[in-house]
């Protein structure tokens, strides 16, 4: 199963498109990232990633529908895998 989750842009390092990575956060977990396949990403933008690759840019409101989800996933006894 793929899952792609959002997260914000912290900061970035690097100028070269190759190696460019960045600091996302996930709802307050943050991780490096690689942004070499979003070349207009900028600090504060919202990204989908994917093992590690951010892969697209979404809009915060939609990000903040995900996080909602994810929340609600979390907080569903039935999901509960032993």
């Amino acid at each position: 199963m793929c899952l792609g989750v959002p997260g914000r842009i912290e900061s970035i390092d690097g100028d070269d498109i190759l190696t460019r990575t960045g600091k996302v956060n996930f709802g307050g977990i943050r991780k490096d990232v690689h942004l070499g396949f979003i070349e207009d990403a900028v600090v504060g933008d919202y990204v989908v990633v994917h093992a590690g690759f951010a892969i697209s840019k979404v809009d915060e409101e939609e990000a903040q529908r995900v996080f909602e989800y994810l929340r609600t996933m979390q907080e569903t006894p039935e999901l509960d895998i032993p």
